[in-house]
């Protein structure tokens, strides 16, 4: 009988030691190295010949002379969670669901397997955190107690299989990930043996049973899915919802997706009945005041495909003490720390003196470079105290030599502009598309004062 062997696996990266450490030395994570027995090797650390034997060769074929197939989908039922899976659900796919503690994953997948369930399909929501009785109370809340939809309720992944197996569901919902435990593995829940165990079983049995399956993710402090990598490559989509949880909005974004794009994303509400789709998103973060105010500008972001109207709002105050702050919310902060750079070198505005405060309303976070000259002209006229022109937005990258350059797909900006009211898009010089004709709304400025004379009032 072979001796016993302890190792030590990192519950971040998935890595082992043979020794315990403060510190993985693979990822470098603290504290996170967890002792656990290794499974014994094979003698020679080869499989039996008799064994190798048996596995056979696999079948090759020419690219020629496969037939590719396009699984119908199967459509959730909330038309924001469909475009960012790229049109629905496909048949056999495990999807993870991941977000903060409280933002509404739960929540979520209830109502879709509610949803799936009333538009007659089957459902199966297999919980490993609560009771089939508070899962019950949740769906009476959400109007999702209908016929096809069934619940269970263990933390064993067995008879979650078993479950799954015998119910043969459209849509089979494991919350959480994290929770499930196999009995042949000796490690806690939620340990990297465990997470890598539970996501291959259910993702073999997906692929075997043609169910669909969505897991529930928890998240780590730096806002990535909890457990091993291998956990994100074992699934065929990773889908984060993210917001603020005082707030009511909610984003969906996918990191991963084998069957659509990865540039869409789906916005919702919530609100007392459950999550629920918004219609018009634009229109959703922008302020019903029309008044102009000094400090606020508007700018058409694209979110993967998908234009959104985005109001940015800046604050500058003298500075009380010696060193000026600077806090953002929903931007990188070395951004705007830039802008304000290129605004004292190339603006004559300078904000050494003074506070800055830049917000996306919303709840938003911008991250794409088109935003600059919004932020650059809503810290210039919170200064100057002039508001931005009416009817104006404003997308462009700012460079550090104060130069402009237009926003990508600055035609497609301009129609959700007008769409909403909007008649002025001011932007930077185009190179590599075809420009516009001005006429029709398209002030193209060469550099960042030129544009902050064209923007602001006065």
């Amino acid at each position: 009988m072979p001796a016993v062997k302890t190792i030590y696996l990192c519950q971040q990266c998935g890595s082992s030691s043979p020794k315990w450490a403060g510190q993985c030395p693979a990822c470098g994570a603290w504290n996170t190295l967890v002792e656990t027995i290794a499974a014994p090797r094979p003698v020679g650390g080869r499989a039996p010949s008799a064994a190798r034997a048996m596995a056979g060769i696999a079948a090759v074929s020419p690219i020629g002379t496969v037939t590719s197939a396009e699984a119908a989908r199967v459509q959730s039922g909330i038309g924001e969670v469909d475009r960012v899976l790229g049109g629905g659900f496909v048949p056999g796919s495990i999807i993870l669901i991941g977000g903060d503690p409280g933002i509404g994953k739960s929540t979520l997948l209830l109502q879709l397997a509610g949803r799936l369930a009333s538009n007659g399909g089957t459902a199966l929501y297999v919980t490993a955190e609560e009771s089939t009785a508070q899962i019950r109370g949740r769906a009476e809340r959400i109007g999702a107690v209908v016929d096809g939809l069934s619940l269970a309720a263990t933390t064993d992944l067995d008879a979650a299989l078993a479950a799954i197996e015998g119910a043969v569901p459209t849509l089979a919902v494991v919350d959480s990930v994290q929770t499930l435990t196999s009995p042949e593995l000796s490690g806690p829940a939620g340990s990297v043996g465990q997470v890598r165990e539970v996501a291959a079983r259910l993702s073999e049995l997906a692929k075997a049973s043609g169910t669909c399956v969505a897991l529930v993710g928890h998240v780590t402090k730096e806002g990535t899915v909890a457990g091993p990598r291998t956990l994100e490559h074992l699934v065929d989509a990773v889908i984060y919802l993210e917001g603020e949880r005082l707030g009511s909005t909610r984003l969906l974004r996918a990191a991963k997706n084998r069957y659509g794009s990865t540039d869409e994303v789906g916005v919702l509400e919530m609100r007392g009945d459950g999550l629920a789709e918004v219609d018009d998103a634009s229109r959703f973060f922008l302020e019903t005041d029309e008044t102009p105010t000094a400090g606020s500008a508007v700018t058409i972001a694209l979110e993967g495909t998908r234009p959104l109207a985005v109001e940015i709002q800046a604050l500058t105050a003298a500075a009380s003490y010696g060193n000026p702050r600077r806090a953002t919310t929903g931007i990188d902060t070395n951004r705007v720390l830039m802008l304000i750079a290129v605004l004292a070198r190339h603006a004559g505005l300078n904000l050494s003196g003074h506070d800055v405060y830049v917000n996306i309303a919303g709840g938003l976070r911008i991250d794409e470079p088109a935003a600059d000259l919004a932020v650059a002209t809503a810290l210039a006229s919170s200064l100057r105290e002039r508001p931005v022109r009416h009817g104006t937005v404003l997308a462009g990258e700012v460079a550090l030599s104060g130069r402009l350059r237009a926003a990508a797909r600055a035609e497609r900006r301009l129609l959700e502009a007008t769409r909403l009211g909007f008649d002025r898009l001011v932007t930077g010089t185009m190179r590599g598309e075809r420009e516009p004709s001005l006429s029709a709304g398209m002030v193209v400025a060469r550099d960042i004062r030129e544009a902050l004379a064209e923007a602001l009032e006065g």
